[in-house]
């Protein structure tokens, strides 16, 4: 497994894809903010969001050339057929249902031309961020039904796959930050009693670093499929 550093999600896909002239689609875009990063460097984005309350903030915000944002699931895919160069999943393969990861995936590649690829990055299961995160937010199950469902799933459809690592520095200025930036989250329904512990404070705590603020390690996997059309029959 290749070692890409330190480096931010669009950063990681970008240093091995070239996306300009790209049709490409955002599954699960979330806020949207690599939808827009990919837009920038000149492809053209459909971000899909299942989240009603980030989808309606998505068509809300100020436009970007070459970006839309619709509302949807991952298991309906909008487009025709063999109509996109590529398709991402950036953390967002776990958030889809245990039981419709199977079909989200099996349709996703369907919207993709025989020559395109699919790319998903999932957080790794370790790391100081990982365990700070763990005490409420425990994604342990659903992030390697992930895995399993790319195993079984996504590499079967494909005529390669890359698999490649690298790493994230989360920073926050204080606790009440890292509280903010959790609740902050639509998508999760967090409760800040769960948040507001003595354990998680100790955890938040121990990632002090010289200059004030706190960090904290998240490595990073990134899966990349090429070439539907070659997948062994």
């Amino acid at each position: 497994m290749r070692d890409l550093g330190l480096k931010s999600d669009f950063e990681a896909v970008a240093s091995l894809i070239d996306f300009a002239g790209l049709n490409v689609l955002d599954v699960g875009c979330g806020p949207g903010r690599v939808a827009r990063e990919m837009a920038v460097a000149g492809a053209r984005v459909l971000g899909l969001e299942p989240d009603p309350a980030q989808a309606e903030k998505n068509r809300a915000a100020e436009p970007v050339e070459r970006l839309t944002f619709v509302e949807g699931r991952a298991e309906y895919p909008p487009g025709a057929d063999a109509s996109y160069d590529g398709a991402l999943f950036f953390r967002s393969l776990h958030h889809v249902p245990l039981d419709a990861m199977a079909a989200a995936l099996a349709a996703v590649v369907r919207k993709l031309k025989p020559s395109g690829f699919l790319c998903v990055i999932e957080p790794g299961m370790t790391g100081s961020n990982f365990a700070l995160m763990k005490p409420f937010h425990d994604e342990t199950e659903v992030r390697i039904a992930a895995q399993r469902a790319l195993d079984l799933h996504a590499a079967p459809r494909f005529g390669s796959r890359e698999r490649y690592a690298f790493r994230q520095l989360p920073r926050y200025a204080d606790f009440d930050a890292f509280v903010q930036r959790a609740l902050g989250q639509t998508f999760n329904n967090h409760q800040r009693e769960r948040i507001e512990t003595a354990q998680v404070r100790a955890l938040f705590e121990a990632g002090r670093t010289a200059a004030g603020d706190f960090a904290f390690e998240q490595p990073m996997r990134l899966d990349l499929f090429r070439d539907p059309a070659k997948a062994k029959s």
